[in-house]
């Protein structure tokens, strides 16, 4: 029987995947327009990284101090770039890589530990992470995503394990909301499982102990850092999301629970849905505590976004932490089944595992398409439009934009952030355009980013248009004289 340790071959195939998925997406964008980010947010990121790397100012314009980042560790690890003097484009890829291999690397091996006969030559579990297109999209789109994602699995599949490490989970769950705050969701499954699964009072006491303790130092030190920072708890961005996507929540919430849900099936997903399906049913029927935890963290985590930030743009980007929990399972259930005995179940199986490694090939190459097409509309619409704002607008302009990120990296003028992300008191009426005027007003605004359309209709009314960026297909980002 081969060992349950991945060996040097097999680590070599995933490094090699992972290698290959991501010099796919990258040559699409690059062949679609250029190199570049397929988020604007992922610029915010790296605009903090700088001025922290550089000026040693938690900053998104220097000398203005704010709490506009969900990710500060992810803007830390930005940073080490600048010590290390490499490009940007190539630093984040380069941890994208590692962040997918990884996750691969993972998958794989926690599956060998819950699969007693799982022991191929090749790791068919650890490929299908490195090439589910949602994996390798939110590797290389310059965010924090995928690496939050490698942090939940971990977190998820090493409570399935007979020796969890109340401790190490306690401290990476509180590592992990300098990351994502969403981790805080963590603390659901983690004491599930303690408090459930412990057989003595005495274990339930010390693990969880254990756990609160080695969680609540990172954790109280993230607090300080944003009431220092912006006087709240979590960041700005915590708050504006939730205001500016307010208006979804007229849709009634079953709707929107299923968007949530949807998202994981685009792809390959939609094949692991009844496998998915027979796992769940095969663990409520052995009363698998444990593994029912991991099942409703990942319930309970897509009814929060349904309940307060219910989008589903970006291809899922606030799901695909969720997706490779989801995916793990289902593969666990696909592999259950593989076992069933039956006329035709070894028939069904076969059609079954080369319909989802069909999929998986055809989304692959489909996201890239689709990776390459984000890539140049930000390119095009954001990154152009700073730069040329960069060139054209003088250096101590205040501007006023919707989306902050390559202007704060590419043109580094006074700004006014109409999302909130780093002006906190525009949040109680960002929706409202008559209140955001008389607000650019007295704030002395000189020019006004943004897309006209359904975004902004009645703000740039009437002001001069003095740029938009070349991109025709969705409303471009448009720069007007505001006064």
């Amino acid at each position: 029987m081969r060992s349950q340790t991945l060996n040097r071959f097999q680590w070599l195939v995933l490094a090699g995947a992972a290698a290959l998925a991501g010099v796919l997406y990258l040559a699409a964008a690059a062949w679609t327009y250029r190199l570049g980010f397929p988020l604007d947010d992922a610029w915010i990121h790296q605009t903090y990284a700088r001025n922290l790397a550089l000026l040693g100012q938690w900053a998104f314009v220097p000398g203005q101090p704010s709490a506009g980042s969900t990710a500060p560790l992810w803007s830390v690890l930005l940073a080490v770039r600048q010590v290390l003097r490499v490009p940007p484009l190539a630093w984040t890829f380069a941890l994208g890589w590692a962040t997918l291999f990884l996750l691969g690397v993972l998958g794989e091996s926690a599956f060998r530990a819950v699969a007693a006969d799982y022991r191929p030559r090749w790791p068919w579990v650890g490929l299908f992470f490195i090439l589910e297109w949602h994996d390798v999209w939110a590797a290389f789109s310059g965010m924090e995503t995928a690496l939050y994602a490698l942090g939940v699995l971990w977190v998820l599949t090493r409570l399935l394990r007979p020796r969890r490490g109340a401790a190490a989970l306690g401290f990476t769950v509180g590592v992990m909301i300098w990351l994502r705050p969403d981790a805080i969701t963590l603390l659901g499954p983690v004491l599930w499982v303690f408090l459930l699964i412990d057989a003595s009072p005495r274990d339930k006491e010390r693990h969880v102990t254990a756990f609160l303790l080695t969680l609540g130092v990172p954790l109280a030190f993230y607090v300080l850092f944003n009431l220092v920072l912006a006087g709240t708890v979590f960041p700005n961005t915590f708050y504006a999301k939730q205001m500016e996507y307010r208006i979804l929540w007229q849709v009634p919430f079953w709707r929107r629970w299923l968007a949530q849900f949807a998202m994981p099936l685009i792809g390959a997903g939609v094949l692991l849905l009844p496998a998915w399906l027979y796992w769940l049913y095969q663990m409520l029927k052995r009363r698998a505590w444990a593994d029912l935890g991991v099942a409703l963290w990942l319930l309970g985590y897509l009814t929060i976004f349904a309940w307060r930030l219910p989008v589903t743009y970006q291809h899922g980007r606030y799901q695909m932490p969720v997706m490779p929990v989801f995916f793990w399972l289902g593969l666990w259930g696909l592999w259950q089944l593989n076992e069933q005995r039956g006329r035709w179940m070894p028939l069904l199986n076969a059609v079954w595992r080369m319909s989802v490694a069909g999929l998986l090939t055809g989304f692959l190459l489909l996201g890239a398409l689709s990776y390459g097409q984000d890539v140049a509309f930000i390119e095009r619409n954001m990154v152009d439009t700073a730069r040329w704002a960069a060139a054209h607008l003088p250096p101590d302009a205040l501007i006023a934009a919707h989306d902050i990120g390559a202007l704060g990296y590419f043109a580094p003028h006074p700004l006014l952030d109409l999302a909130g992300l780093i002006s906190p008191d525009v949040i109680p009426f960002m929706q409202d355009e008559t209140h955001l005027a008389q607000w650019l007003d007295a704030q002395h605004a000189d020019f006004l980013i943004v897309p006209p359309g359904n975004w902004y209709t009645s703000l740039p009314a009437g002001k001069e248009k003095i740029y938009c960026a070349a991109y025709n297909e969705i409303a471009p980002s448009c720069v007007y004289r505001w006064r």
